[in-house]
């Protein structure tokens, strides 16, 4: 039975080896795999048919059940259930007809969703500062775009190269609208232009796609759809915010021109000059007759000028006659200023003076007595000062917190304790002396043995005796 089901299939497959069948889609379904199957049929007949995935990932459209196409291939038959089948290599709509039927149901399916209202259309920016275009880098569309950007008004441009036709031109013509709108805000376009040169149906399929037409729909940025001439319409064109009828004119529609703007601003800068200079003039000649309405400075100020000339003789006379009482009332204590008076007067001072004078001997001996009483309260503090037991052999021990250690008991909860006398500090340990156990003082020189402390001996400055005044002090203040 495998036999005769080889023969069968080499005899179909050299018989068959390139057919083309035309008929409508049914069963159409794509596997898991990526093949795809399906079945066309006419008004008699049908056969069977399945399209590898390699070949699948190449179909210019959407396929669906109802459509009429062309499938290019070869016959075969498939031995498991003893069937003939049709391996196509491409499928084609059949016919223009098809295409703008195909054409019409997508349309109305995505009216309906509402992705061609008119509440959904943005407004195109007056000027925009960015504009981006995704197209065939490679074309002549781009070349005419952008050199009439550049006549009309330059700015910067950004290109998302796309292929316009055939495999794959769908997914990234879509690519470039959702890149676009996921560029950083400070760095997106203000504006998206989608351009495509003039074609067949066929060749602008792709901007009928759903894919590109959800892409342009849903854009958060502006697009202006320019794909074909003027008489070829896509469904990018209803989901665009704005239509051109050619990618020249999608420049023209995207900026202003720059010349006219110029001219525009010169001349509303001459005409709010003129403006101004009208205003002003009218202005001026209504101040001037408002100033024509008012009296005249001298008239106003007048009655001030003769009362401030009144007040003048006034205070010059007031002045004369205060300077005259004035003048009257220091005759009086003047006379009695007299250089004679005044000698007389130093004269008696110097007398009570000299009268009260002490006597030499009297001062010095208060001077002594004064110096005596200096000497011992001077004494009387050096004795209560802190140090002034430490310079008598005594020495002060504190804790580590600078704290007095006044009994053994402290000093033994102390350990380590400071020694202060009087030319300076030592460190000291409390510890219990071995030889004779009783409770000692170590120092932290090291050295052990009977004595109570052990320090390093320094050397003690010798005392200074106090000085007496000389004999002759008390005579600082004799004659």
């Amino acid at each position: 039975m495998s036999e005769i089901s080889n023969a069968l299939k080499r005899t179909v497959e050299d018989r068959f080896g390139h057919v083309r069948i035309r008929g409508e889609l049914t069963g159409y379904k794509r596997a898991a795999s990526g093949h795809v199957y399906f079945g066309l049929k006419d008004d008699k007949s049908m056969i069977d048919g399945v399209m590898w995935k390699g070949n699948a990932a190449r179909l210019a459209f959407a396929a669906e059940d109802g459509l009429e196409v062309i499938a290019s291939g070869k016959l075969t038959t498939y031995p498991g259930r003893s069937k003939y089948q049709i391996v196509a290599n491409s499928l084609e709509l059949a016919g223009e007809g098809a295409l703008m039927a195909l054409f019409e149901k997508i349309r109305a399916r995505l009216t309906e969703e509402g992705l061609f209202a008119a509440e959904r259309k943005r407004a195109i920016p007056k000027m925009p500062r960015h504009i981006g275009i995704v197209t065939s880098p490679t074309g002549a569309v781009i070349r005419d775009i952008l050199h009439r950007l550049n006549d009309r008004f330059p700015c910067r441009v950004t290109v998302w190269p796309t292929n316009v036709q055939g495999e794959g031109a769908k997914d990234t013509i879509a690519a470039g609208l959702h890149g676009f709108n996921a560029v950083a805000a400070d760095d997106r376009p203000d504006l998206i232009i989608v351009a495509r040169g003039g074609g067949s149906i066929e060749d602008l399929w792709a901007f009928n796609e759903e894919a590109v037409v959800r892409a342009v729909a849903n854009s958060d940025i502006p697009v202006i759809s320019a794909v074909g001439h003027e008489t070829d319409t896509t469904l990018c064109d209803y989901a665009a915010d704005l239509r051109a009828p050619t990618p020249t004119a999608a420049a023209e529609m995207a900026v202003p021109v720059r010349t006219e703007l110029l001219d525009r601003v010169g001349q509303n800068a001459l005409r709010l000059r003129r403006a101004m200079h009208r205003s002003l003039t009218h202005k001026a000649e209504r101040l001037e007759g408002q100033r024509r309405l008012l009296p005249k400075l001298s008239e106003i100020t007048a009655p001030q000028q003769q009362r401030a000339d009144e007040l003048s003789e006034q205070l010059q006379r007031a002045l004369e006659r205060r300077i005259d009482t004035a003048r009257v009332a220091f005759a009086g204590p003047a006379s009695a200023l007299r250089p004679a008076v005044l000698h007389r007067l130093i004269d008696n001072k110097y007398q009570r003076l000299a009268a009260a004078r002490l006597p030499a001997a009297t001062l010095d001996r208060q001077l002594s007595s004064a110096a005596q009483k200096l000497a011992g309260m001077e004494r009387l503090l050096g004795s209560l000062h802190p140090l002034a037991p430490l310079k008598r052999g005594f020495a002060r021990v504190t804790d580590a917190h600078a704290k007095t250690i006044g009994s053994v008991v402290a000093a033994q909860q102390a350990g380590e304790v400071t020694l202060r006398f009087a030319d300076g500090e030592t460190a000291a340990v409390i510890g219990n002396i071995a030889n004779t156990g009783t409770t000692g003082t170590t120092g932290n020189t090291g050295n052990t043995g009977n004595s109570d402390f052990a320090t390093v001996p320094q050397k003690r400055k010798p005392r200074k005796k106090p000085k007496t005044p000389p004999d002759n002090q008390a005579n600082l203040f004799s004659d």
